[in-house]
């Protein structure tokens, strides 16, 4: 797949077929946008082209806090596993989110990237203030001489998936389970491994701290997860998770740290990517450090009940 990051980095062809958003997560809804863009882009003789966004353009725009479901990399690595021809992404800017939807179509899309045929979700919005709409979209197509498809909403149990829908059931309800059926994956985050106080190796549960390679990363609500860990030579290992403030210990600094099962080895500096699969609780204030190790033996006990069938 080809990776253009920047105005500089865009190479144009004008067989392109096209689909336009942030694209953030590579849900299912995303997906099904994905699959008919490729089986287009097959009948058509063109590469399959999906044109992104970084930074968020809320944040932008709106100068909102979004956390990412996925980073860039992310999102372009999910992108090749699905087989995608070409991902661009462009640098949003106060600059660009003033083009006219006019001006973004013929200038960006027609000019910069090159368009045969686009495929947009039922709510495709573009151009400044989000102006443009599907129909506007049909009428410049006509125009400048592409086509345009239109995919309906996707939905998982009778619910819309959409990016938003994801990061409430992540962040505010931990909701992993739910989320990871929306994503057709288990969430993942990926850090690399930093010094911590020794807290969980005094308790009998070394862990591993983690610092994520993307501040705008979102991390899921505070709480005990059940995740798989895939480490630097690619091997997969069974580990709880624990994101939170050590409430026993009367800390204040969220910490995200995974305990490795049945693992012993110095992974300083590593970088580990986790999997999350179940939450298996809140975070709770212990009286004492005892009774805190005797709630994480009943932790690393259900764990190991999720994860060993995967590990």
């Amino acid at each position: 797949m080809k990776r253009e990051y920047g105005w500089d980095a865009i190479s144009r062809d004008p067989r392109s077929v096209v689909t336009v958003g942030t694209f953030d997560g590579v849900h299912r809804g995303h997906q099904a946008i994905i699959d008919y863009l490729q089986q287009r882009a097959e009948a058509q003789d063109g590469p399959s082209t999906l044109v992104s966004f970084d930074p968020h353009p809320r944040a932008v725009v709106h100068g909102e806090e979004v956390p990412l479901l996925t980073t860039v990399n992310e999102r372009a690595d999910l992108l090749d596993e699905h087989g995608l021809d070409r991902f661009v992404v462009i640098p949003f800017s106060n600059d660009f989110a003033q083009l006219s939807p006019a001006a973004y179509v013929k200038e960006v899309l027609v000019d910069r990237i090159g368009v045969q045929e686009i495929t947009v979700g039922y709510d495709h919005r573009f151009g400044k203030d989000r102006a443009g709409d599907v129909d506007l979209l049909r009428e410049l197509g006509a125009k400048h001489g592409f086509a345009v498809d239109v995919i309906p909403p996707q939905e998982v149990d009778h619910d819309i998936v959409s990016s938003s829908t994801l990061r409430t059931l992540l962040a505010e309800e931990g909701a992993v389970e739910q989320a990871n059926d929306r994503l057709g994956r288990p969430y993942r985050l990926d850090g690399v491994v930093s010094r911590g106080q020794g807290r969980g190796r005094e308790l009998g549960y070394p862990t591993a701290n983690l610092a994520l390679q993307d501040v705008r990363k979102l991390v899921p609500k505070r709480g005990v997860y059940a995740t798989l860990v895939t480490l630097p030579d690619g091997h997969q290992q069974g580990g709880m998770m624990n994101i939170g403030r050590r409430p026993t210990f009367d800390e204040m600094n969220v910490t995200v740290e995974v305990h490795l099962l049945d693992y012993e080895g110095d992974l300083y500096g590593a970088t580990l990517s986790v999997q999350f699969l179940q939450r298996l609780r809140a975070e709770q204030k212990f009286d004492s450090a005892e009774a805190l190790a005797a709630q994480l033996s009943e932790d690393e006990e259900r764990c190991r009940t999720v994860v060993r069938p995967l590990a």
